[in-house]
């Protein structure tokens, strides 16, 4: 494929929007749908093409991207509005949301004779997606990697083909489970430093240029210390990849996930789960 590649970008949250202003951005020939057609509006007057409905914007797409956040949504997209059977033949569906193992399994088996599936979440919350530098965690056939090269390209700053798809789903969840673990220990621990009477800035101050020093956990302890509420990957959707990954691996196997989970969900059932995983009842504020 060259630069003129079709694209389509089904999904227009945080990350999808993001994507697609990238792609716009480096010339590529973008078509963009979401369930809330609002979402569509800031695309549009970037240069992107609003389809009526998701079956129109694969329609004529060399590769399609789902970037919905549940594998239920992705169902009914992809099957319930009839997009997969529009697909054109010799295009990839590029799934990039994540939707777990098993779920990701059953849409490769189901996939349209000629049509190639490519297994590509993401990591990266919204600042590397906004900047175009997403890590994207891939599988799928080799066929697929020069038809996917341009649009990577230009979400991405580096693509890990891992073999068949399902990998890319696999280690995902291998990232988010590492991911949880940083941002609950910095959570804790900077409430535990409130707890014992200490300044927080001397918590960061400790840290700072050490080997503890992880670049990740640095930026959330300086998120909640600014106060900044900004969702940059909301709670319910930390709590669903946790999920997703005990459910892969089996709970009773990851007892810190297990309590993550239950922890987690706590909180989303007391209304937090739109909030940033790095604010929850376990920081100084909570």
């Amino acid at each position: 494929m060259t630069d003129e590649t079709r694209v389509a970008v089904l999904g227009l949250g945080i990350m999808g929007s993001a994507m697609a202003h990238n792609l716009v951005a480096a010339g590529l020939p973008t078509t963009v749908w979401n369930r809330t057609p609002a979402a569509t509006v800031p695309l549009a007057r970037a240069g992107a093409a609003v389809a009526a409905s998701a079956a129109e914007a694969v329609s004529r797409a060399d590769v399609v991207i789902t970037m919905l956040p549940t594998a239920e949504a992705v169902e009914e997209v992809m099957f319930g509005q009839e997009a997969v059977v529009v697909l054109p033949p010799g295009s990839v569906w590029a799934q990039m949301g994540t939707i777990g193992t098993f779920a990701t399994g059953s849409l490769e088996r189901r996939v349209p004779e000629g049509v190639l599936f490519v297994d590509a979440p993401v990591s990266g919350s919204s600042g590397p997606a906004k900047a175009g530098q997403l890590l994207i965690l891939a599988g799928g056939p080799d066929e697929a990697k020069p038809i996917v090269a341009p649009v990577f390209a230009a979400i991405g700053r580096d693509t890990l083909w891992l073999g068949p798809a399902g990998r890319g789903s696999a280690l995902k969840l291998a990232v988010n489970a590492y991911m949880a673990f940083l941002v609950e220990g910095v959570a804790e621990s900077l409430r535990l430093t409130t707890e014992l009477g200490l300044d927080p800035r001397d918590l960061d101050r400790a840290i700072e240029g050490g080997p503890l020093d992880a670049p990740f956990a640095d930026a959330k302890l300086h998120k909640i210390e600014r106060g900044d509420r900004t969702a940059e990957f909301p709670l319910e959707w930390a709590l669903k990849d946790v999920n997703l990954a005990l459910a892969a691996a089996g709970a009773d196997r990851f007892p810190l996930l297990g309590a993550l989970s239950r922890q987690w969900g706590a909180e989303v059932d007391a209304g937090h789960g739109r909030e940033d995983v790095s604010w929850r009842s376990s920081s100084p504020t909570g």
